[in-house]
């Protein structure tokens, strides 16, 4: 019988600030997390910058997070965190396991998968969901790849996250697809495609834009659009409750993303004979990544679909972080890779595939 060796697990202790005395372990462990987003993907694109992960991994009145690390002769090699939602989700826990290159195969993955379903556990959480990335360059249609229960996408089977998460009792239930736009976008490709949606949409439509913080006289209605991204997308078989928000909740998310260093740019399409907000898009742009822009929740109400609204949005969004962000050299953007209609709106866009996410889930 094999048995799997012990670790000593250390909890991350968040210090007040970057230059705190005591930020040595979070600085070593954001260190950590940027080399593992290099080994899989070869560029920082989507790692955090280190004041985002300081203020975004605070606890706060909708969530809290755990972060752990595993060191091996002085040196950070290893870490794994949980998320708990604390408003909806509540036999829900998001779980992640990462493990230096070099060091797998040691049975330090299992170790710190092992506490943090123990924790989950005391918690009362019998939902287990995670996800695994994946590069570019396997045949998605070929041998050796594990399809999702939505069956479309697919991920790698020989990869070592994806044989981590089978062992562990995982099972894929969707793929997201990552994608990058190179900017700027063609002013012509903009310009054709902004004609074509308006001839959809008409005059029934107005497109508004504000930067930051949304006005007091639009927060109810974007707390509508936001609670249904948690019912409106498509999620598999992946467990979420339908969120419940408010504009107490839309400004809380505000805040948090200026305390993490992002500009949020925000396009939304008002039906002018209703005065409802129809449609929203959200672009993030951080002075700490100045060469990438983020791209966050897009949606259209569904008694507003058929329009083209996504495209005026998105367009409109492009536009205005082109003029305002000319640093910028990528947009970034995920998808559930059976969203057809919101990736064919990308691909006319100019996105391109750059790599896809495996979502875990595993019930109790």
């Amino acid at each position: 019988m094999t048995t799997t060796p012990s670790y000593r697990i250390d909890p991350l202790v968040l210090p007040a600030s970057l230059d705190a005395p005591d930020a040595a372990d979070f600085l070593e462990f954001s260190d950590l997390s940027d080399a593992l987003v290099l080994e899989t993907w070869g560029n920082l694109d989507r790692a955090m910058p280190r004041r985002a992960r300081l203020e975004a991994w605070r606890d706060d009145e909708y969530e809290q997070v755990r972060l752990f690390f595993v060191r091996l002769d002085g040196n950070m090699v290893a870490r794994s965190w949980i998320r708990l939602p604390l408003k909806e989700d509540l036999a829900d826990a998001y779980v992640r396991v990462d493990v230096r290159r070099e060091f797998s195969g040691r049975g330090i993955g299992q170790a710190l998968l092992r506490h943090i379903e123990a924790l989950a556990a005391e918690q009362g959480r019998s939902t287990l969901q995670s996800f695994t990335e994946h590069a570019p360059g396997f045949d998605a249609d070929g041998a050796g790849i594990l399809r999702p229960g939505t069956g479309t996408g697919a991920v790698p089977a020989a990869s070592r996250g994806v044989k981590f998460a089978v062992a562990a009792g995982y099972t894929l239930e969707q793929v997201t697809r990552f994608s990058a736009l190179d900017m700027p976008p063609s002013d012509a490709v903009l310009d054709a495609l902004e004609r074509e949606a308006s001839a959809l949409a008409g005059d029934q439509y107005e497109i508004l834009g504000w930067k930051d913080s949304c006005p007091d006289e639009y927060v109810d209605q974007m707390a509508v659009l936001m609670s249904r991204m948690s019912t409106d997308t498509p999620a598999g078989a992946l467990h979420y409750d339908p969120e419940v928000w408010d504009a107490k909740r839309v400004r809380h998310v505000e805040d948090e993303w200026k305390r993490t260093g992002q500009e949020s740019l925000v396009a939304v399409a008002r039906h002018r004979a209703g005065g409802e907000l129809a449609a929203f898009s959200v672009l993030q742009f951080s002075d700490e990544k100045p060469w990438l822009a983020e791209q966050d929740d897009t949606l259209v109400a569904r008694d507003h679909r058929g329009k083209r609204l996504g495209m005026l949005v998105k367009v409109a969004n492009l536009r205005r972080l082109a003029r305002e962000h000319p640093s910028v050299e990528r947009v970034l953007t995920f998808n559930a890779a059976e969203n057809q209609h919101m990736l064919a709106i990308n691909e006319a866009l100019g996105f391109w595939p750059a790599g896809y996410d495996g979502e875990w889930q595993r019930r109790r």
